[in-house]
């Protein structure tokens, strides 16, 4: 009995230790020289919406299990190479700006946030290269607003500008900015080498000015000195003493023309570097003036090609349309083609029809003939002779003769006068019924007429001619 308890004891202890460690490994310290970002379930801000974070720097938190969870920033510095080339100068001079940038996280309270919200889980490398995009933004800004004059000669000005702008953008992804060191300033038309240059020339032309003045008072105090003790020595040595005074006086001026040739000299370099500096800007423009074309000429490529492909789109609609046209009219002449050939074969049929009735109509003639075709055919012609009859008259029933003169000398051919014989051609050239059957291939019926002999037809139908050639003409007959 007292062993178990003791052993009840045992893990009662053990499991309040294991729970005491347990609790105490929740508990995390923050390394100086980095940031814990705590996150999970914080709380609220004073808003009222969810905390996203809590940083702490400095400091130990407890970080409730389950709930929480945590993180830390790395606080060393990051060095970050910028050479910024091709930035154009208020000026609109490109230089080069080769510098070196060195940032690192902020740990003031509301930047540290931003920090913990926008580079938590970045590796030094992307944040490096964040960095530089910032840093490249708003240095080619900076240079935009400054001339090449005040970038080169007052670069505390350059500095604290660069200083406060990428810095006040670095803040805002939770960096700040601990240095900067621009190393050199350089352009490709020469312009800052120029300056340099005309400085250098200027020194040098106050310090040649500067000496000169100084031999030149040494020289006329030296003169002097040694003319008052010329002067006090002995006024007999007078004569001398000027002569060597216009000698020295022609000394001076030789050296007075060489040192005015020397700055005559100076003045010719100094303006050769002007006209130097002045071609390199010219040529410098005239380089921009070729890429502004190249860009126009860009452009307007864009542009005609933008308009090819709009024509060839709109090419190709009316193509398509037409199409659609040609292929509505195919159809609707089908459809017209399809209805006349319906119509055709319904007018086929009714004749076929027609034809099987009218056939159907000899076969009961015959019939009714008692079989005998001739008879048959009999009864037909004789039901359609009123119509053969009125064929003939119509032939010539709309000739309109006003007015016939016939030349006659008094003589009768076969009995008829010339008259008689006109009015008989007339009337043989209607077509005769015989004539008539035997172009239906058919004969024509004994009892409607006989044809008569070759002779006698023949001399029945021979035909006066209506002017004879006779001497003199006798009589004349008018209708």
């Amino acid at each position: 009995m007292e062993a178990g308890t003791v052993l009840l004891i045992c893990a009662i202890v053990l499991i309040v230790v294991s729970f005491i460690v347990w609790v105490c490994s929740r508990y995390k310290k923050c390394p100086s020289d980095k940031i814990m970002v705590v996150y999970g379930s914080i709380g609220k801000n004073k808003d009222g919406t969810n905390r996203s974070a809590k940083c702490i720097h400095g400091g130990a938190e407890f970080v409730v299990p389950v709930f929480q969870s945590y993180s830390f920033l790395d606080l060393t510095p990051i060095s970050i190479q910028v050479d910024l080339k091709n930035a154009l100068s208020r000026q609109n001079i490109r230089i080069d700006v080769p510098s070196r940038f060195t940032v690192g996280i902020s740990t003031e309270p509301g930047v540290m946030q931003n920090a913990a919200e926008r580079l938590l889980g970045l590796q030094l490398s992307e944040i490096q290269e964040l960095s530089k995009d910032i840093i490249f933004g708003q240095l080619r800004l900076i240079i935009a607003t400054m001339d090449i004059e005040e970038i080169n000669t007052d670069r505390d000005k350059f500095l604290a500008a660069v200083s406060s702008n990428v810095e006040t953008e670095l803040k805002k992804i939770g960096l700040r900015l601990i240095n900067v060191n621009v190393t050199d300033i350089s352009d490709e038309s020469g312009y800052i080498a120029a300056l340099g240059k005309e400085a250098a020339a200027k020194a040098i032309n106050d310090a040649k000015r500067s000496v000169a003045e100084q031999e030149r008072d040494g020289s006329i105090g030296e003169a002097n000195a040694n003319m008052d003790q010329r002067i006090k020595v002995s006024e007999a040595d007078s004569i001398a003493i000027q002569g060597e005074n216009e000698a020295k006086m022609k000394i001076a001026m030789s050296e007075a023309a060489l040192k005015e040739k020397q700055a005559e000299a100076l003045k010719i370099a100094t303006t050769a570097e002007k006209i130097q500096a002045a071609r390199a800007l010219e040529e410098s423009y005239a380089a921009e003036k070729a890429a502004e074309e190249a860009r126009r000429h860009k452009e307007q490529a864009t542009l005609e090609a933008d308009i090819i492909v709009k024509t060839e789109a709109q090419k190709r609609q009316l193509e398509l349309e037409a199409e659609a046209q040609a292929e509505q009219i195919r159809r609707k002449a089908k459809g017209e083609a399809d209805a006349i050939y319906a119509k055709m074969e319904a007018e086929a049929r009714g004749v076929e029809e027609i034809l099987k009735k009218q056939a159907a109509g000899f076969a009961e003639i015959v019939k009714s003939a008692g079989g005998d075709a001739e008879a048959a055919l009999k009864l037909l012609i004789a039901d359609k002779l009123e119509d053969l009859m009125r064929v003939q008259v119509e032939a010539i029933k709309n000739i309109k003769i006003d007015k016939i003169t016939v030349w006659d000398n008094g003589q009768n051919t076969n009995g008829k006068s010339a008259t008689a014989g006109f009015i008989s051609g007339m009337m043989k050239s209607v077509p005769p019924l015989e004539e008539v059957f035997a172009m239906a291939g058919m004969q024509l019926p004994e009892f409607l007429g006989k044809k008569l002999p070759e002779t006698v037809e023949a001399g029945e139908t021979a035909e006066q001619p209506l002017v004879e050639s006779q001497p003199e003409p006798e009589t004349a007959v008018e209708e």
